[in-house]
């Protein structure tokens, strides 16, 4: 149990081990750095946390964070319109969009189905997905959800929703091991099981 000398330090270190993965051990080494740096620094650090919780919006297209009310992916016409890879959340998107392999659009879920976490189809951007596709007939749809069993779940329930549309449905390639999530998965091994994504079957995951 840690003893501080200000409440102030005590505080601080307490607002940052609240954050996912920094124990208490780590929070303090963050904030002694913090307190080592001139004061133009931690108010820009400050600042910057300040303008993305107040001025950031989520995409009315994607559901990605974005500077805009539509975000830059969503706008560029240089992108396949009829090309969309939906994936749980932003770091699916900052990951697939690190290899420079998808020249698509993206769909962010806002999650997976999980009964055990009380999450169902309801809680997640699925109604807006399948309004997107209906616009795209011919076109692709690429599952790219976290192969781990809520991910396969989630997979299969979006594959039955999508397979009355006139859309193909693809998943990626088995290059990123059952169990890991995408956003830990290497640039060149997400690269290739995007290029070389396969058609979606039952019992194919």
């Amino acid at each position: 149990m840690n003893t501080f000398s200000s409440k102030l330090l005590e505080a601080a270190v307490n607002e940052f081990s609240a954050l996912p993965g920094v124990g208490k051990k780590t929070a303090l080494r963050l904030v002694l750095h913090l307190l080592k740096q001139d004061s133009s620094k931690v108010s820009a650090f400050s600042e910057s946390i300040l303008r993305l919780k107040n001025d950031s919006k989520i995409c009315k297209v994607c559901y990605n964070l974005s500077d805009y009310d539509v975000c830059e992916i969503c706008t560029n016409p240089h992108r396949q319109s009829d090309l969309i890879c939906v994936v749980e959340d932003i770091r699916g998107v900052m990951a697939i969009e690190n290899t420079q392999q998808f020249r698509g659009k993206f769909h962010i879920l806002g999650g997976r189905i999980s009964p055990m976490e009380g999450i169902g189809p309801s809680d997640l951007n699925i109604d807006s997905l399948l309004e997107r596709v209906q616009s795209i007939p011919g076109g692709e749809v690429i599952l790219a959800l976290s192969p781990t069993t809520e991910g396969e779940t989630t997979n299969f329930y979006l594959f039955k929703k999508l397979n009355g549309i006139n859309v193909t449905v693809t998943t990626i390639a088995r290059g990123v091991s059952f169990g890991d999530e995408l956003e830990y998965a290497d640039e060149i091994t997400l690269g290739r099981s995007i290029l070389n994504r396969i058609p979606y079957k039952v019992g194919n995951s």
